[in-house]
């Protein structure tokens, strides 16, 4: 880096100078989707970029996922660089064919000669009532398919980075971020950096059992491994930051330090990110565990509309707490 000046900044903020810096430096990167003109749609992650770049990089779109997904891709095939938003990710679901059939095959199929240099952003939403349509993650649908690098930062300096690393990716890659961190804070240098994709991260050495997990559950675990520091549990915690590529290497190393395991995952258990964290250390590391592997994940059942509900459903640092102390003590 030319320099570590540095500034505080939330995650939403650190979301909109990647795209704003990325935009300045590269005349090919463009933003389209829904919601990119409101100072309230997609929160502030696109705060004056419009005003800034114009109608004709910052494309405010109709409702319609797969049309606009499809012009993103086809912008990226014929030499662009897209960036295409989707406020709910739950929606992206209309835009499958765009996104697998053809972003995530290109490469492939024209032998190396062809790319799709494209971000596809979903954002999550959870809990407000909003019901089973407006509040799931999707990360382990796409982390499934050939061709798709999926990431899912939980810190300002995180997001900023992998989204400057996702945005210049020949390949596309899926960004799913959730607005439970847009308020999160912390110091973010001022100039373009990148944050290697498929590359996780320690945010807290541990001796006794190691959690894995991503986006807001890894902030959770942190906050749930500080709190169990306390009682005289020491937890690693392991911030995937991508889903895939998977960092199979530095789970396994710190599953083979501490011989414990907890999987934690902001989607569903079955079936899901979790369910492939464990696989990875049955296949390579089961005569290291102490204990059997945990995996804490949402429950097989869509998300509950009533709040009381909520605060059930969805998962939170004290679960955490509640599973690591049943596995070490």
């Amino acid at each position: 880096m030319s320099s570590d000046k540095k500034r505080t900044l939330s995650f939403a903020l650190a979301i909109n100078e990647a795209i704003s810096q990325m935009m300045e430096q590269d005349p090919d990167v463009f933003l389209i989707g829904q919601g990119v003109k409101s100072p309230w749609y997609v929160g502030s992650t696109c705060k004056d970029l419009i005003q800034k770049f114009g109608e004709e990089r910052v494309i405010d779109t109709p409702v319609s996922e797969s049309a606009v997904t499809g012009a993103a891709v086809g912008a990226a095939i014929a030499g662009m660089k897209s960036i295409v938003v989707h406020p709910r990710v739950d929606f992206m679901l209309y835009a499958f064919d765009a996104i697998i059939n053809e972003a995530a095959n290109w490469h492939y199929m024209t032998g190396g000669r062809s790319s799709v240099p494209t971000v596809i952003w979903g954002i999550v939403n959870r809990a407000g009532e909003q019901g089973a349509q407006h509040s799931q993650s999707l990360h382990a649908i796409f982390a499934h398919i050939p061709g798709l690098k999926v990431i899912m930062p939980s810190t300002p300096y995180d997001v900023k980075g992998m989204l400057i690393a996702a945005i210049r990716d020949p390949n596309p890659v899926i960004f799913l971020d959730e607005r439970w961190l847009y308020a999160k804070e912390a110091e973010v240098p001022e100039e373009i950096y990148e944050v290697p994709l498929g590359k996780a991260n320690i945010t807290k050495i541990g001796s006794q059992l190691t959690i894995v997990a991503s986006s807001y559950l890894a902030s959770e675990s942190l906050a749930a491994a500080k709190e169990l520091e306390v009682e005289g549990i020491s937890v690693e915690v392991i911030d995937l930051r991508t889903i895939k590529p998977l960092d199979k290497d530095t789970i396994l190393a710190s599953v083979t330090k501490t011989g414990r395991l907890l999987a934690v995952d902001g989607g569903w258990q079955s079936f899901g990110t979790s369910a492939e964290i464990l696989a990875v250390i049955a296949e390579s590391s089961m005569d290291k565990l102490k204990t059997s592997p945990k995996r804490l994940a949402l429950p097989d059942a869509p998300a509950p509309a009533a709040r009381s509900l909520e605060q059930v459903y969805y998962l939170h640092k004290d679960h955490i707490k509640s599973v690591v102390k049943e596995m070490v003590i």
